[in-house]
């Protein structure tokens, strides 16, 4: 199992693997960089040799807070990067359900955007009340088109799915146990770890074959749901990735003053 990471770390412990987001100075976001080392993870998974289970954690305040606003301006100035953003968008995703073994996320802190979708796309979510879900594309400009249009609705239905993509509002871990954002629900941050691996060894013990051969069954369905959506998402996301929206949001975010949006 490779371990030359910079954006995570992976562990091996028996027949429980760690994968944890490791730049909390950076607030887990996924670049470039993050980008590239998770498909090459995510990919070491699709022949688990003796692994039955994987915990997917963070280090530091937040689980990941999603894209990096630098990457989407470089994206804003140049089709051929945005194009190439797509593609990487494609590939995390395809490479995460292609995972054999289930992924158990240990959510401590704040998952937004790409961090909220890579969460929904795993197989079991142990949070606390506190911790906070979101995937505000629209709110600097961008179409939800790197997943989150396909792992929302098959969380927690379609209207509710529209309801907090179309908003960009956040979901509590309270109120995403409620709902079906997340299957755990511990009493805090601390509980959160201890929790998920519990619950990965717990499903470690049970016959492999079975367990991969439910999860592969279940994982269909989004198989299917991201050949129909994943295209056209990402489609839509490029447009708007070059859209003068997009750079009116995220400068009004760095100077903290109300955005003017011209549709544009």
């Amino acid at each position: 199992m490779s371990q030359d990471f910079e954006t995570l770390t992976v562990e091996r412990h028996g027949p429980i693997a760690r994968i944890t987001l490791d730049r909390p100075e950076l607030m887990n976001r996924v670049d470039a960089i993050a980008h590239t080392e998770l498909v090459r993870v995510f990919r070491q998974f699709e022949d688990p040799g003796e692994v039955r289970a994987i915990v997917f954690a963070a280090n530091g305040r937040v689980f990941s807070a999603g894209g990096d606003f630098e990457l989407m301006l470089a994206g804003n100035a140049e089709l051929a990067t945005r194009t190439r953003m797509a593609d990487e968008g494609f590939a995390l995703i395809q490479s995460l359900l292609e995972v054999k073994v289930p992924i158990v996320v240990a959510l401590h802190g704040d998952a937004i955007g790409l961090g909220a979708t890579l969460v929904l796309t795993c197989d079991a979510v142990v949070s606390h009340p506190a911790a906070r879900i979101a995937d505000p594309h629209v709110n600097i400009g961008l179409v939800a088109g790197d997943g989150g249009c396909l792992a929302w609705p098959e969380s927690i239905g379609m209207l509710r799915a529209k309801r907090h993509l179309l908003t960009g509002d956040a979901l509590t871990g309270a109120e995403g146990y409620r709902i079906g954002l997340v299957s755990d629900l511990v009493d805090g941050p601390d509980d959160v770890l201890p929790a998920a691996l519990a619950l990965a060894e717990q499903i470690a013990a049970l016959p492999p074959l079975a367990v991969q051969g439910t999860k592969r069954t279940l994982n269909a369905v989004l198989r299917h749901r991201f050949a129909e959506v994943m295209a056209i998402g990402l489609a839509h996301e490029v447009s708007t990735l070059g859209s003068a929206d997009l750079r009116e949001a995220i400068a009004a975010f760095k100077e903290r003053r109300p955005p003017v949006y011209a549709g544009r």
